[in-house]
């Protein structure tokens, strides 16, 4: 590895509900914290907290070399634009160039899935192996594709979050009936809520809830899993992977969701590859150590600043 993925980076994930910072050496991360998105007060103020959070970590890290960003949504990587961004509500917003001027360091941006993907493929769970899906599961659902070792770049590929499931429930892109309506962790919180009117803190509780037998939360967590097999059956009959790799806060549940899982896809597949099913190598990690990879390729060439592959 060359002296510029060695050196210390900054790298921000900005998600939903929190913004995770770290100071990354090559796959190591030193230092972490968050910071709630505060997305509940408006894009504007969601804004002024990451370039907040940005400055923040400079001024504590003065020996990093450059930040790395990555953000949910339709991205332009190349020009460092956040296009939309449906969980926060940022629209064409020049992320590369503002957090440049707010920290004076050279910024390596990005999508977060898609550098996640990434970053397993080089240092995790995806090394050696060419033909994979990461699918971060937290906020919302998306996916990075990986055909023959090369990621599909395409800002619009990978969105399984929104394929139609049946759910009757409205979605945050705008339409009804999406993935995300069940299984992200913030529905499976609220199906659970709306089922019995008692606040649960995240599905994280709603799987403590599970285990203990709660018929509800046993109830939602089997409609969570049955609709995300429906769609990676979809998937795996379309463009077959050796692997899938969860990510995100619900792969936190490691077998209690791959076991499952797995039965429901073979159980659906027929001629269908099947394919191997892990969790992420980082955890929910995978997107900051991408976010310090696009920052150490800033350094070694800052014409290919906005290239995942």
């Amino acid at each position: 590895m060359s002296s510029a993925f060695s050196a210390p980076v900054i790298a921000i994930d900005v998600g939903g509900t929190f913004l995770k910072g770290a100071i990354v050496e090559g796959a190591s991360i030193t230092v972490s914290e968050r910071w709630p998105t505060r997305r509940e007060h408006g894009s504007d103020q969601a804004l002024e907290g990451v370039i907040a959070f940005g400055q923040k970590l400079v001024r504590e890290n003065p020996q990093a070399k450059a930040l790395g960003i990555v953000v949910p949504g339709l991205v332009d990587e190349a020009n460092g634009i956040s296009i939309f961004a449906e969980n926060v509500g940022w629209r064409d917003v020049p992320f590369r160039r503002l957090l440049e001027e707010a920290t004076g360091l050279p910024v390596g941006f990005g999508h977060d899935v898609r550098a996640g993907g990434l970053a397993e493929k080089e240092f995790g769970a995806g090394l050696g192996v060419k033909n994979f899906l990461f699918l971060p599961i937290g906020t919302g659902i998306s996916g990075a594709i990986f055909v023959d070792g090369n990621l599909v770049e395409d800002s619009l590929a990978g969105e399984l979050g929104h394929i139609e499931i049946g759910s009757g429930e409205e979605c945050t892109c705008g339409g009804a009936n999406c993935l995300e309506t069940v299984a992200t962790g913030a529905s499976i919180a609220r199906r659970y809520e709306k089922l019995t009117g008692i606040h649960v803190e995240g599905s994280a509780e709603v799987l403590n809830l599970v285990r203990a037998g709660d018929p509800v939360a046993l109830a939602v967590w089997d409609e969570a899993l049955e609709s995300l097999a429906k769609v990676l059956t979809m998937y795996i009959s379309i463009l077959p992977p050796d692997l899938i790799i969860f990510g995100g806060g619900v792969s936190m549940s490691g077998e209690e969701l791959l076991r499952p899982l797995r039965e429901k896809i073979n159980g659906r597949s027929l001629w269908q590859r099947k394919p191997r099913l892990a969790v992420s190598h980082f955890g929910d990690n995978s997107a900051v150590v991408g976010a310090a990879i696009l920052a150490q390729r800033v350094l070694k060439d800052p014409m290919i600043a906005g290239r995942l592959t």
